[in-house]
């Protein structure tokens, strides 16, 4: 995993939500400087504390994590659409 690349992506998310680095640091319930390590690439955050700050930003992890893992998205809608085309136009509507 690039930790360039995902600090960025969550200094953006942090940047889109409007909060400054210490009020993102409060929320998540580390320090400022662990959180601006992080957002440099400089440190890579242990699983807890990526939970946090996803849980915190109100983001979906994959959004982070994108091109790291494919999004669950496709799968769900293939499924749905899968379940669809067994309907009769009936059941659809």
């Amino acid at each position: 995993m690039d930790k360039v690349a995902l600090g960025l992506r969550i200094r953006e998310a942090r940047q889109i939500k409007g909060y400054s680095r210490q009020i993102l640091a409060e929320k998540v319930g580390t320090g400022e400087v662990y959180l601006g390590e992080i957002e440099r690439g400089l440190k890579m955050p242990s699983l807890n504390t990526f939970i946090r700050i996803v849980a915190a930003l109100d983001i979906s992890a994959d959004y982070l994590l994108r091109n790291e893992l494919p999004s669950g998205k496709e799968y769900i809608f293939d499924e749905i659409t899968q379940k669809l085309r067994n309907l009769t136009p009936k059941q659809r509507k």
